[in-house]
């Protein structure tokens, strides 16, 4: 047998307000609650109360509201499409739930279901755009931890867009059939060129691509987000970067990408791995860049997920001259980079008054040629550097960085799988640093920080390198006598 469908005990509604007068009685935190989710909307507040705490005169005077200072009587209610009754006395509110039914004004009695004709939701206000939500007795909490995630999910330029489409809209019944060329202009508008104008703020822009769209009727041309990952952790993911995968046609997604973020994209949209790790490249740069010119060409919806900061290591650079030489249009948008990641689990100032007041974000690679490069300067000086993808050449970082002067005692933190809960940590010096190569346990992203203002770090949950640094020469010691 089917499972049968629940039943609302209450029906959602929209009323209209607009010029109408809402009656809140009372003069404390109640009725300024009231007041203030109330006056989101175009109706005419009027407060009544003979005592109104100053939080509440100072809503009043803001926001042009009615204040009637005065003892309540059923007379203040006479004219309004809605009340509330907000006084905090069980017995004012009783009365004046009692005054609106008879003078049939729908009432809403704070905290007293009983007394209520209706229920006021939790609302994510995108205006002219709404969403109620309600939870039916299952309490304010609830309904505000719902409204809080629908709030992240939607672009705070959702509601100018709604204005643009309402205007267009007589156009659009008048230009276009009933049916697909109809749907399709409004996916194209909601997704394409138009909501990317709006949600960068060019209201103008946005108002010419919709009606090019509309007169040409062409299909949506393709777009292609390079977007930032972030270290890992699915809540570090931007606002802005989770609404992008929610609409994605397509994911392109590197391999150090957790499937957890993945998964924040759209059911049904197509994932495509292109992942590079260290001696296995699944896809060329040059293969990824032709297949995002191709995708947008198709007039496809693309991320490009990339772990971290796309400009970060992130080789955002070469799929964005790419993009431009082939005219797909683009956007980037920053992701939460390792180093930052790493810093916040060891409680750790990248920078530090009187200490360190530069940075540098570089990968074990750049020490491996003949000479120092520049960033080493800043390193003795005193800046703090951030090494990516550095363990197997942390001998050489090490070794070359005291070489060119920079003190073996300068304190180092590590961190494997940064932002992550398995994450592991560990701090010493630079002469410790070696003992990183000889981690075979090590197998996921290492980040190494460098510099004075890593003593500042909490070390509370870190192991030690040293320890490990004494196993590896006894190791390295044993594989020299056996040969």
């Amino acid at each position: 047998m089917p499972q049968a469908t629940a039943k609302l005990n209450a029906f959602p509604v929209f009323m209209r307000v607009e010029g109408e007068a809402v009656a809140i009685v009372g003069g404390g935190e109640e009725a300024l609650a009231k007041a203030r989710l109330i006056g989101q909307s175009s109706a005419v507040l009027r407060i009544i109360a003979a005592a109104a705490e100053a939080e509440l005169l100072a809503f009043i005077a803001a926001n042009g509201a009615i204040h009637i200072a005065a003892a309540y009587d059923a007379a203040h209610l006479e004219g309004a499409v809605m009340a509330f009754a907000a006084s905090g006395n069980e017995a004012l509110d009783r009365r004046v739930a009692e005054d609106a039914r008879r003078m049939g004004i729908p009432v809403n009695a704070v905290d007293r279901p009983e007394l209520c004709d209706f229920f006021t939701p939790a609302l994510v206000n995108r205006a002219p755009v709404a969403i109620a939500i309600g939870t039916e007795g299952a309490g304010p909490v609830l309904a505000q931890m719902l409204r809080s995630r629908i709030d992240r999910m939607l672009s705070p330029s959702l509601g100018p867009l709604a204005s643009l489409a309402a205007s267009l809209r007589g156009t659009a019944e008048r230009l276009l059939p009933k049916g697909n060329a109809r749907r399709r202009f409004w996916s194209d508008f909601f997704g394409g060129a138009p909501a990317r104008a709006m949600a960068a703020g060019q209201l103008l822009q946005a108002h010419d691509a919709a009606v090019d769209l509309l007169l040409s009727n062409a299909p949506a041309s393709g777009h292609i987000a390079l977007v930032g990952a972030g270290p890992g952790a699915e809540d570090l993911l931007t606002l802005r970067a989770h609404r992008l995968l929610m609409e994605a046609d397509v994911i392109v997604h590197d391999a150090l990408v957790p499937e957890t973020i993945v998964a924040m994209g759209r059911r049904d949209a197509e994932r495509l791995p292109v992942g590079k790790r260290k001696g296995c490249h699944t896809k060329s740069q040059a293969e990824i860049n032709a297949l995002l010119i191709e995708l947008g060409r198709d007039g496809k919806r693309v991320v490009r997920l990339k772990s971290g900061d796309p400009l970060v290591f992130g080789r955002a650079g070469e799929e964005m001259a790419a993009l431009r030489d082939a005219g797909i249009a683009y956007e980037v948008v920053p992701g939460v980079t390792a180093a930052f990641a790493a810093a916040a689990d060891f409680e750790l100032p990248l920078t530090l008054r009187g200490v360190s007041s530069s940075m540098v974000f570089t990968t074990g690679h750049d020490l491996k040629g003949n000479s120092l490069p520049d960033w080493a300067k800043l390193a003795i000086s005193g800046a703090t550097v951030a090494v990516y993808m550095g363990r197997s050449v942390a001998a050489e970082v090490a070794g070359r960085l005291i070489e060119a002067g920079l003190s073996p005692d300068t304190a180092v933190a590590v961190v494997e799988n940064a932002s992550l809960a398995n994450r592991r940590r560990f701090h010493g010096t630079l002469a410790d640093l070696p003992s990183l190569e000889v981690r075979a346990d090590l197998t996921g992203p290492v980040m190494t920080i460098i510099g004075d203002a890593v003593a500042g770090a909490n070390f509370e949950r870190s192991e030690p390198l040293a320890a490990h640094r004494h196993e590896g020469a006894a190791q390295t010691a044993a594989e020299g006598a056996e040969r």
